[in-house]
């Protein structure tokens, strides 16, 4: 009787015994896989730190790199320029109505506009022409009296030793083609014209060394057959001025040639010849102190400050000598000087 309710409390015993092993164990097992979870979740938490840090990173190193090259850039003075503003588009009747104020309104401003040579005669203009190629005016003003003195008609020239006229023309520059030149054209007219220069421009360009340029400042000033001469200020100004887009001096010759009536074209030349040497120079335009600045599209190339660009002025306008050594009775200027080592020249 007494050994009978001892089984249940042994087996009670035992029971609670594994009750607490297996919540022990359940425990264990929650704070293992805890555990387990902790540490997957601490890598993944890392991984996207780790991946903006290196993105940081290349940010930043791509940033230096594209500054160091601007600045190698910038210090070799490559920086590209702002881009001017597109002009506003003009129709051809604007264009040629503003292109004839231009030439009134130089008119105005060079009354005295002449070709800038030295010359008495038809001969000695195309001479002079012909030496001025690749020099100045001046230059060529200053080197004619001696060989006119020596060679003053065609039958003169022709019979001249090669390189005793070399010698006359050397101030001038590439004196050996020129010199060549001289002697060619000079037998020409000899032999060919009577020893006398042709009024017509299909003739003066058969002549060695000279091209429609020359003949045209010939036909224009010593026959007054209107003529337009593109030289390098002249082909400057009209693309300026926006009367053609063309390099081609011929192609030039043609374009303004289709602006203004025929009778125009030998003082429109000179004026414009005038105003490429005194104002609207190559390399700094004198913008600021040109009178014709609001007709120019090219305001603004040059220096558009007044006071700056007064002093940019040459010849007569700047206060300095003109290129003539014998200028017109009406140019308002100072004579050029003769070349110092032929004031005392026979």
């Amino acid at each position: 009787m007494n050994e009978t309710p001892q089984k249940p409390a042994a087996a009670t015993k035992a029971a609670a015994q594994k009750a607490v092993a297996t919540k022990a164990t359940a425990k264990k097992a929650t704070t293992k896989k805890t555990a387990g979870a902790a540490e997957k979740a601490a890598p993944e938490k890392a991984a996207p730190k780790k991946a903006a840090t290196k993105k940081t990173a290349t940010a930043k190193k791509t940033a230096t790199k594209t500054a160091a090259k601007a600045t190698a850039k910038a210090a070799a003075g490559k920086t590209p320029a702002k881009k001017a503003p597109a002009r506003k588009p003009e129709s051809r009747v604007a264009m040629v109505r503003r292109a004839r104020r231009i030439n009134r309104e130089l008119a105005e401003l060079y009354p005295y506009a002449h070709p800038e040579l030295d010359f008495t005669n038809s001969f000695e203009l195309l001479v002079a022409t012909v030496l001025s190629a690749q020099t100045t005016d001046l230059r060529v003003n200053q080197t004619t009296p001696r060989l006119f003195a020596v060679c003053p008609t065609p039958e003169d020239m022709a019979a001249m030793d090669p390189e005793r006229l070399e010698e006359l023309i050397r101030p001038t520059g590439f004196f050996r083609a020129k010199a060549k030149s001289l002697l060619g054209l000079s037998a020409a007219l000899r032999d060919r014209f009577g020893g006398e220069v042709p009024g017509r421009l299909e003739d003066l360009v058969t002549l060695p060394g000279v091209g429609r340029k020359t003949a045209n400042v010939v036909l224009g000033n010593a026959f007054g057959v209107p003529g337009i001469t593109v030289d390098t200020h002249f082909g400057r100004l009209a693309r300026r001025f926006g009367w053609t887009t063309a390099e081609d001096a011929e192609k030039v010759e043609a374009d303004v040639a289709e602006i203004f009536p025929k009778s125009e074209w030998t003082m429109l030349s000179h004026r414009v010849v005038f105003h490429g040497r005194r104002v609207c120079h190559s390399r700094k335009p004198a913008c600021g102190a040109c009178p014709i600045a609001p007709l120019c599209p090219a305001y603004g190339e040059g220096e558009t400050d007044p006071e700056k660009a007064r002093k940019l002025l040459k010849y007569e306008l700047g206060g300095q000598p003109g290129q003539r050594l014998k200028p017109p009775a009406d140019y308002p200027g100072q004579p050029a000087p003769p070349m110092a080592s032929q004031v005392a020249a026979p």
